[in-house]
C-alpha cells in the first residue's frame, strides 16, 4: 500500500515526498486546505500551492490529491483556540492541530485514498521498541525539532506515521532540492500560527467577534487592586510590559482569573513556580516504567528542565503533578506540557491545567 505524504507547498514536505520516492516507496501526495478563502476571492497560498504541487507531481508521475478540510480545521482548531482565549487560557493550536487534524482527519482521508501510513515534513524521529511500541524522539536538527508539537498525538496514530526528515538538517534542504531541479511552490517559511495574519492574535480574536472579557481589575497577589485591564485576553502569563501600573518594582502577569475577570500581577520573585498540574494526558510510555530522572518542557521556547512527575487519578482520567527541581517561570494554563527522559524521548504530553496557579508554591 502507498504512503500518503502531506504536502503543504513548502520545502520540508516536498523533501519528505522526494526522499520516500527515492527510497523506493510507492507514494501519493495529499494537499490539505485548512485556511479560509480570502474575502476578496483572489487566489491564496493554498491555491498557489495546489497548482504548483499538481504540476510537480505530474512531472514526477505521482498521484496528487487536493483535499478541502477547511470546515474540519475551523471546528477542531480555530474555534477551540478562540474559546480557550475567551476562557482565560493560552492555547497552543499547533499542538492541537496535529492530533485532531493532521494525524486525525487528514490521516483518515489518506487511508480512504488507499494509503497505509501518513508522512509529513515534521522534524522528529520515531523508533519501535522491542515490545513493538512506538517511541517519539527529537530530530537530528535540534534547532528545528518539532517533537514538542507531536506529544499529544496518540500512540496508535504515531505508529502509522512517517517522518522522513528525522535525520535531515533544515538549512541544507533548499540545496538538496535544487540539485534535483526541484523547487517548492511556497518557498518562504510559514507563520508562527498559520491562521493568524501577521501573528497578531489580538486583532484576529477581535475579527472573530468572540465573547471576550471586558475591562476588569488588576490585582496584586494579596487581593489589592492596583489598576484596570482592558480584557484578560490581551495579556499572557509572564508578561511585563503594557500593564500600565506604576509600582515600586516591575510587575509581571501571574495569572488570569476568568471567574473574577481579574488580572493577577506581582514582582519577579512571585513569577517563579515550583509546581504545576496538567490534564488530558497522552501517554507515549507507561508511567510505571518511567525512569526516576525526568525532564519537563512547559512551553516550546523553554528548555526541558529536571522535575519529578506523578501520574495520579483526576476527575476525568489521569493528571500529571509536576514538581520542578528548581523554580521556573510560571507556566501558562492551556499550553502543552511535555515529559521526556534524559535522552529526549517523549514519555507523555498533556495540557497545563487552568487551575495550576492555585497549586504553585
Amino acid at each position: 500500500m502507498p504512503i500518503a505524504v502531506a504536502v503543504s507547498g513548502g520545502t520540508d514536505s516536498l523533501m519528505a515526498l522526494v526522499l520516500l520516492r527515492e527510497a523506493g516507496h510507492t507514494v501519493l501526495a495529499a494537499h490539505a486546505r485548512f485556511l479560509p478563502r480570502r474575502d476578496d476571492g483572489r487566489p491564496d497560498d493554498s491555491d498557489r500551492a495546489a497548482e504548483g504541487l499538481a504540476a510537480l507531481c505530474a512531472r514526477l508521475d505521482l498521484p496528487f490529491f487536493d483535499l478541502d478540510l477547511r470546515a474540519e480545521f475551523e471546528a477542531a482548531v480555530i474555534a477551540p483556540f478562540v474559546a480557550a482565549f475567551a476562557a482565560g487560557l493560552t492555547p497552543n493550536p499547533c499542538s492541537q492541530c496535529n492530533p485532531r487534524l493532521k494525524f486525525g482527519v487528514l490521516a483518515g482521508r489518506a487511508r480512504e485514498l488507499g494509503a497505509s501510513r501518513l508522512a509529513t515534513g515534521h522534524y522528529a524521529r520515531l523508533e519501535v521498541s522491542p515490545e513493538g511500541d512506538v517511541r517519539l524522539f527529537p530530530a537530528a536538527d535540534h534547532s528545528r525539532d518539532q517533537s514538542y508539537f507531536l506529544a499529544l498525538v496518540p500512540p496508535r496514530d504515531l505508529a502509522r506515521s512517517v517522518f522522513p526528515l528525522a535525520g535531515r538538517i533544515k538549512s541544507r534542504l533548499a540545496a538538496e532540492l535544487a540539485a534535483r531541479r526541484l523547487a517548492p511552490p511556497l518557498p518562504r517559511e510559514s507563520r508562527e500560527v498559520c491562521f493568524i495574519p501577521g501573528d497578531d492574535y489580538r486583532a484576529f480574536l477581535l475579527s472573530r467577534g468572540a465573547a471576550l472579557s471586558g475591562p476588569g481589575p488588576i490585582l496584586v497577589s494579596d487581593g489589592r487592586e492596583v489598576g484596570r485591564h482592558r480584557g484578560l485576553w490581551r495579556h499572557t502569563v509572564g508578561q511585563r510590559r503594557g500593564l500600565g501600573v506604576a509600582w515600586s518594582e516591575p510587575l509581571y502577569v501571574l495569572a488570569r482569573d476568568a471567574a473574577k475577570n481579574a488580572l493577577v500581577v506581582g514582582p519577579r520573585a512571585e513569577l517563579d513556580a515550583t509546581r504545576c498540574q496538567a490534564k488530558d494526558v497522552n501517554f507515549l510510555a507507561d508511567p510505571t516504567i518511567w525512569p526516576e530522572r525526568l525532564l519537563v518542557q512547559a512551553c516550546y521556547r523553554q528548555r526541558p528542565v529536571p522535575a519529578r512527575v506523578a501520574a495520579v487519578p483526576g476527575p476525568d482520567g489521569k493528571v500529571l503533578e509536576v514538581t520542578f527541581d528548581a523554580p521556573v517561570p510560571r507556566p501558562a494554563p492551556g499550553q502543552t506540557l511535555v515529559v521526556r527522559d534524559t535522552q529526549g524521548m517523549v514519555l507523555a504530553g498533556a495540557v497545563l491545567d487552568e487551575h495550576d496557579h492555585d497549586r504553585m508554591a
